[in-house]
């Protein structure tokens, strides 16, 4: 698994790369890679990649972010999850959007063989400093669909609902060179009163031209999680980044 996820988290950074000197007035981004291991008395590796890219254009503002984390202590996986987002923005002003946006995620031990949603609503960046500094406010409804890796109590192999999303996210640049983010995203079912909550906080600082080091700590909350798996699920990680 070690040998597949290199090749991708290393073309991460080659798609960043050739996407910012394609057209550089448009797109903005940054491409993220960690990588950990130890031998001796304990053999551990821990991957992780990220692509986030947007472009920015008069009308419309698009985002995809795109992320892989492996983990493997003594030869035995631990942890495998991919994750996939797009959302589209049409601006109403400078301040105000409409939004359509798309997930996906497979984790290989969150007890579902993958989740999606999709959702579209209303957006509003109610505070603004700078290019880099911002609070933005949105909510939706739309629909999720769950397949379970095993058959419910119920008999069932899948989950799906109509849900409403409620989403933060707050960017604020502590100086020229380090920026502070905070994102909160919920999806609450409208039908099962379920409620899938993510927290992300991050911390970066460039050190040299467009690379930076990143320290990040994500909580995950699902109130109904499969039989067998944990509501709540952490990860703190350190990572390069290559930004433009």
């Amino acid at each position: 698994m070690t040998k597949r996820l290199s090749p991708v988290l290393f073309g991460l950074m080659v798609i960043a790369t050739t996407t910012a000197a394609a057209d550089p007035g448009q797109w903005t981004g940054q491409a993220e890679v960690g990588l950990l291991m130890t031998t001796g008395n304990s053999e551990e590796t821990n991957l992780k990649g990220a692509l986030d890219l947007t472009q920015d254009l008069e009308q419309w503002r698009t985002n995809y972010e795109a992320a892989a984390l492996y983990s493997e202590s003594e030869e035995t996986t631990t942890a495998e999850r991919y994750r996939l987002a797009a959302q589209g923005d049409y601006k109403l002003d400078e301040r105000q959007f409409v939004f359509l946006r798309g997930a996906y995620e497979d984790d290989r031990f969150s007890g579902y063989d993958f989740q999606s949603s999709a959702t579209g609503g209303y957006g509003n960046r109610i505070w603004t400093r700078g290019d880099a500094s911002f609070l933005e406010l949105s909510a939706g409804v739309g629909y999720r669909y769950n397949r379970l890796d095993e058959v419910n109590s119920d008999g069932e192999d899948a989950e799906d609902e109509a849900i409403a999303r409620l989403a933060a996210q707050f960017d604020y640049e502590l100086t020229p060179t380090s920026l502070f983010h905070q994102e909160l995203g919920s999806e609450i079912g409208l039908e099962e009163n379920s409620v899938l909550s993510v927290s992300e906080t991050s911390i970066q600082a460039k050190f040299l031209n467009d690379y930076a080091l990143k320290a990040a700590y994500r909580i995950e909350h699902n109130s109904d999680a499969p039989a067998g798996s944990e509501s709540v699920n952490t990860e703190a990680a350190f990572t390069m980044l290559y930004t433009f």
